[in-house]
């Protein structure tokens, strides 16, 4: 079966805890840590509600290209537990081909716990757990037959499925949002695969981790703070390490993207109350993809769609609940 969309990385099960009692603290002198959120230490913290759901990275971008009508499919691995097993029916429940799905033996499924606090942010404590049990062999790429590849974040050897999954560059475009993994253990490699992808996807906090990391940049800049809070700069320093296209996501302040030629804006969307910002990254990601395909590489349609996935996700709980239906934008094709 050819895919418009096959998308590599991890699969959990989600559990969000709602709480009012964290301190958010300003730590702006420190420009990759600036927010904090505190509890008292030692104290018993209440919290007003707790929901599960299913996240990770590949699932949830998955499952929003199969709500907009695309066929997707899904590269992960799970446990051989039943974690595992709600994780794959909620796949194949919502169209997503599951053939491609490791389940090791032994080990069990991954579990993200995730607390909302103020302003409705988050922090995730991620167990990765089987998904650092995936592997890309080449014949497992040389079979596929799809349009898009679209990496999420990694663990386990990801070096080595990542140079796998880079040799098929030819074969694919490569959509990128690395993980947490990724960029904090090497960055280095994330700049010198760039290169190689045709889309790549972080928010302002990540992207600036990238450009920190790059001494060669950075030794030319006596002000980094003010070179680095202007967004077309991080945009044309990540955009010269090599994708065709990069957008870089800002929270209330929308997204902002550049193709090498124009500079892009994308507003947020107001479209529905806020719940949390659980998988907005996936959600932006996965629809300004499918937005490609649907605008015939219109950019900033693209990013609209982006936004609308992203309104949508966040109004309702979790990182799949709210994606948007293929029915919810038919009016905009």
């Amino acid at each position: 079966m050819k895919h418009d969309i096959i998308t590599i990385g991890g699969a959990v099960e989600d559990i969000t805890f709602h709480t009012t009692e964290g301190v958010l603290i300003d730590n702006h002198q420190d420009i990759l840590r600036k927010r904090l959120l505190a509890f008292e230490y030692g104290a018993k913290i209440k919290v007003s509600s707790v929901h599960a759901t299913f996240g990770g990275g590949a699932a949830n971008v998955a499952v929003a290209a199969a709500r907009l009508g695309l066929k997707s499919a899904c590269v992960c691995a799970v446990g051989d537990d039943e974690r595992g097993g709600k994780i794959i029916a909620n796949l194949k429940n919502e169209g997503v081909d599951t053939d491609f799905i490791q389940v090791i033996k032994g080990e069990e499924s991954g579990l993200s716990f995730l607390i909302v606090g103020p302003e409705d942010e988050h922090i995730i404590f991620s167990h990765r757990a089987a998904n650092a049990k995936l592997t890309i062999p080449e014949n497992l790429l040389a079979d596929l037959d799809g349009e898009w590849l679209y990496l999420t974040s990694l663990s386990g050897e990801w070096r080595k499925n990542l140079k796998t999954v880079f040799a098929y560059g030819d074969k694919f475009k490569i959509a990128w949002n690395p993980g947490n993994v990724q960029l904090s253990e090497d960055q280095g490699f994330i700049r010198q695969n760039l290169s190689r992808v045709k889309f790549f996807d972080v928010n302002e906090d990540e992207a600036t981790e990238l450009v920190v990391a790059d001494k060669k940049i950075m030794s030319l800049r006596r002000e980094n703070a003010k070179f680095l809070s202007n967004i077309h700069n991080l945009l044309t320093a990540v955009k010269n390490y090599g994708p065709e296209i990069a957008v870089i996501t800002r929270g209330k302040k929308g997204a902002d993207g550049y193709d090498g030629d124009k500079f892009y804006h994308a507003n947020i969307r107001h479209e529905g109350k806020r719940v949390n910002t659980t998988g907005v990254g996936d959600a932006f990601g996965s629809a300004f993809v499918c937005g490609l395909k649907f605008f015939s590489g219109d950019i900033i349609k693209a990013m609209d769609l982006g936004m609308r996935n992203t309104a949508s996700v966040i109004s309702q709980q979790g990182a799949q609940n709210g994606l948007l239906k293929f029915v919810d934008i038919k009016n905009l094709l």
